[in-house]
């Protein structure tokens, strides 16, 4: 995640140093902890956060669980993974919907922290939970507000109630009321009121969100913190939670590019829990938000569950049991290749997925040179094949592909690419499917590889090389031509070579055992 890669980078060296020692001393310990405190410090988390979080890794590293330990620099890391999750808030918090609905949910935060995008992003969520939410315009003071939200609401699928045309017209707490009054009309589940911010905290801005919150009674005050602000983040937090006492946080611009450390203080310092967070700037970056699984993508330990959640989600079983089948049957096409690539595109951004996997820190220069454009470019190009193409690639002769290339925009060179690397992916799937272990490219043949057809073929290239002398002398050639025409030994010729299978190396038949070598076997076996 962009915002704490700074932090994960800083504390994965630090942990990188311990892994060679057997056995941690107080001074070795004494010293991660120095570095853990600067790390933290730099990410902008609070002073007061720190102190603490240094102080029980510092206790619990130099108790007996870790000198008692097998591998002391895990027990190490396994304390630091503890300590984050706890600053983060611990288990996990999910939303407290109402005995009777509508839930009323409202949005609380400073001006620029991102709750009009947030409140699209939390209704397209809970209409996929099987909820029917309607969002309420009451923020009418900022320039354009209103159209906003009716943008992102229909966006997102959700109506929109917005009476006022806001841009400083209208009552904002008569908004809010009659919206709820709306839902239960209307017989919405869910309500989500998006208040009105300012660049900084003021009275006049706490007391029109108190008197919201007094005229909806809301069940979830949520307060949207941008995870960017740094240590304002703290002084921001406190003052809301004494003007208007919000129930969850919300952090939004997690893939932002700054510190972003202020964001792990909240939790710990309000004593509220991180409900929910943002990812991005598209309606479907928006995720629950998990302390642990947080934590172990600070750490570059991964995020597997949100990973599968993610594929599970897009993925269609029942699809993906047709392709199987036609992966078996030999009939997997362009076509199914091209509804695979955009179920993979349906479960989000391939870079962020690729980052949830254990040590994607190590491979960040990787991911960022990574062009998620590429599937867009594959898309276009089999997009410009016929149907029959896509059938079958032995019909793309040059003119088709040139026609191919100039209705996808690319070149004759990107579509023989691509043509040739799924043939290739192809072949591979379809050995695969058939229990075998496919040849990867670069690498020798994989062991067992040659039961599904791939030793035939070596076998026949044997053949082939070894039907004639290879000698440079046309005289000795004709001799041992001459030779192996009538099955004669040739003089200075290697035998064939073993294999771990008992084969021949280039896959070439095995002599037929004599009648006596078959009797010494059955009289070894005891037959």
């Amino acid at each position: 995640m962009a915002t704490f890669g700074n932090l994960s980078d800083r504390l994965a060296e630090t942990f990188k140093n311990l892994r060679t020692k057997g056995k941690l001393s107080a001074a070795d310990v004494d010293g991660t902890v120095r570095e853990i405190r600067r790390a933290l410090l730099d990410a902008d988390v609070s002073l007061d956060v720190v102190k603490e979080f240094t102080a029980h890794v510092r206790e619990r590293a130099l108790g007996d669980e870790v000198n008692k330990a097998l591998n002391p620099a895990q027990q190490v890391v396994q304390i630091v993974n503890d300590e984050l999750v706890a600053i983060l808030g611990g288990q996990q918090r999910r939303l407290q919907f109402a005995k009777n609905p509508p839930t009323v949910i409202m949005l609380a935060g400073l001006q620029g922290a991102g709750k009009t995008t947030l409140a699209g992003k939390l209704a397209k969520w809970l209409v996929k939970e099987g909820h029917t939410p309607l969002l309420v315009a009451s923020d009418l003071q900022r320039p354009n507000a209103v159209n906003q939200l009716q943008v992102v609401g229909g966006q997102a699928g959700v109506p929109v109630y917005a009476p006022e045309p806001g841009n400083g017209v209208g009552d904002p707490v008569k908004v809010a009321k009659d919206g709820v009054a709306q839902a239960q009309r209307a017989q919405h589940d869910v309500v989500i009121i998006d208040t009105a911010g300012r660049l900084g905290v003021d009275a006049e801005m706490m007391k029109q969100a108190a008197n919201i919150r007094k005229a909806t009674n809301p069940d979830e005050v949520l307060f949207v913190i941008d995870a960017m602000i740094g240590q304002d983040a703290v002084t921001t937090a406190k003052a809301f939670q004494a003007g208007v006492d919000f129930t969850g946080v919300v952090l939004s611009k997690l893939d932002g590019d700054a510190r972003g450390g202020a964001a792990l203080s909240v939790a710990s310092v309000t004593g509220r829990p991180i409900i929910f967070a943002s990812t991005g700037e598209g309606l479907d970056d928006f995720e629950a938000f998990h302390p642990d699984r947080m934590a172990s993508r600070i750490l570059d330990l991964g995020d597997i569950l949100t990973l599968i959640e993610q594929a599970q989600s897009a993925f269609d079983e029942e699809e993906a049991m047709k392709v199987a089948e036609k992966l078996a049957t030999e009939q997997f096409t362009l076509e199914d290749f091209l509804a695979q690539m955009q179920q993979l595109r349906g479960a989000g951004s391939i870079k962020k997925m690729l980052g949830m996997l254990p040590g994607a820190g190590g491979m960040k220069q990787q991911l960022e040179n990574f062009d998620e454009r590429e599937i867009v470019r594959t898309e276009a190009i089999i997009q410009s094949m016929t149907p029959a193409e896509r059938k079958n690639t032995k019909l793309l002769n040059g003119s088709r592909r040139l026609r191919i290339a100039r209705g996808a925009g690319m070149t004759v060179t990107d579509v023989n690419q691509l043509v040739q690397r799924f043939e290739q992916a192809a072949k591979m799937m379809k050995t695969v499917a058939r229990g075998g272990m496919p040849q990867i490219p670069g690498m020798g043949p994989m062991p067992g590889g040659g039961a599904h057809g791939g030793g035939k073929r070596q076998a026949a290239k044997g053949k082939k090389k070894s039907s004639g002398s290879r000698s440079g002398n046309p005289a000795k050639r004709a001799t041992e031509n001459a030779a192996i025409a009538e099955g004669r030994p040739v003089a200075g010729a290697q035998a064939p070579a073993g294999s771990g299978f008992g084969l021949g190396a280039k896959g070439g038949a095995a002599p037929t055992p004599s009648a006596e070598d078959l009797a010494k076997m059955q009289k070894l076996l005891g037959r």
